[in-house]
């Protein structure tokens, strides 16, 4: 399966060693439907927005999944949830609740880099 990450597991940031195993497809975007959220540690994709977030595209497997599930604190943290690509493909990815769009920073960019400028706030 396909999964979209936009921060610490993409290559080159801190977590990105959670994905050892998975497969690098390319670099991508969500459609110009989501906001990328500033939680102070990390970034949180929420539903909702203008926003083509940035990241990249990974090919994972089940048991991958399910370490990743857990890293990512699901369902209590994040949840996973298919989201729509530029392309008008899809991909899993871990999502924040809609309202954290209203609790924390928006990242105008759509793009997180491990130290996020924050352009916009709700």
């Amino acid at each position: 399966m396909r999964l979209f990450v936009y921060g610490s597991l993409k290559r080159g940031e801190r977590h990105h060693r959670e994905l050892a195993g998975a497969r690098f497809v390319r670099t991508a975007r969500t459609a110009p439907a989501y906001s990328l959220v500033d939680t102070g540690e990390y970034p949180g994709l929420v539903r909702g927005g203008t926003s083509a977030v940035a990241g990249e595209l990974f090919e994972i497997d089940d048991a991958l999944l399910a370490r990743l599930d857990e890293f990512e604190d699901v369902p209590d943290v994040y949840r996973r949830d298919e989201v729509e690509l530029d392309d008008g493909s899809r991909a899993i990815a871990y999502l924040l609740p809609d309202e954290a769009r209203d609790r924390f920073p928006v990242l105008a960019s759509g793009a997180w880099t491990g130290t996020p400028n924050v352009t916009s706030c709700r």
